[in-house]
């Protein structure tokens, strides 16, 4: 796979924090599964952050 601009990557919307964020290489695999954009967001999930 030869390297793309980010713009062309998808993308999608943090669950938590309501930020976009685009794909990574290890998201591969679960790129579907994918909710949050980091760790913290990931922890605080049962917090509304905004």
């Amino acid at each position: 796979m030869r390297m793309q601009k980010k713009d062309t990557l998808p993308s999608k919307v943090c669950a938590s924090c309501g930020r976009t964020f685009t794909w990574r290489k290890k998201w591969k695999r679960d790129w579907s599964s994918v909710k949050y954009c980091s760790d913290k967001c990931r922890s605080a999930r049962g917090t509304a952050v905004r």
